[in-house]
């Protein structure tokens, strides 16, 4: 027979207590980064995880210019846009775009593997990617995460 006086856990958003991670993307592969980003992001690497609440922490990304990718992704992976407008589809190769904006390229990773809705777009104000190895967070005292 079951036990009907347990309950389930349900974490409450005011009493979810937050840290800060840091990682260090440098010479580390694209993808093992942002699932390690994204999981932070989430909270799925607490017990009290809760799907429809926020109970992730704050994660600060330092070195994406220096992030590396496996195989042949540099020419053969592209990024699509699209302006709504006829023949305003624009392809860029990975290569292009870690050259020009290696942020975009980890911030998409990253919140790609978010879920899509007002909650995902709350968590994703918690990710914070920076192209070099400085970063004005050191006010909250990141915790250095390894991938």
């Amino acid at each position: 027979m079951v036990n009907a006086t347990k309950k389930t856990f349900m974490a409450k958003a005011e009493t979810v207590e937050r840290k800060c991670y840091l990682i260090d993307a440098e010479n580390k592969v694209l993808g093992r980064v942002a699932t390690k980003a994204a999981v932070l992001l989430r909270g799925k690497h607490k017990a009290t995880f809760t799907p429809h609440v926020d109970t992730g922490d704050m994660v600060i990304v330092i070195n994406a210019s220096k992030v590396k990718v496996t195989g042949a992704k540099l020419t053969d992976k592209f990024y699509l846009r699209y302006s709504g407008y006829p023949s305003g589809q624009q392809r860029v190769a990975l290569k292009d775009m870690l050259q020009n904006r290696p942020t975009k390229v980890l911030e998409l990773a990253i919140t790609r593997m978010i879920p899509k809705g007002p909650l995902g777009n709350k968590v994703q104000t918690k990710l914070k990617v920076y192209a070099g190895d400085v970063h004005p967070h050191t006010a909250q005292k990141p915790i250095a995460v390894e991938v």
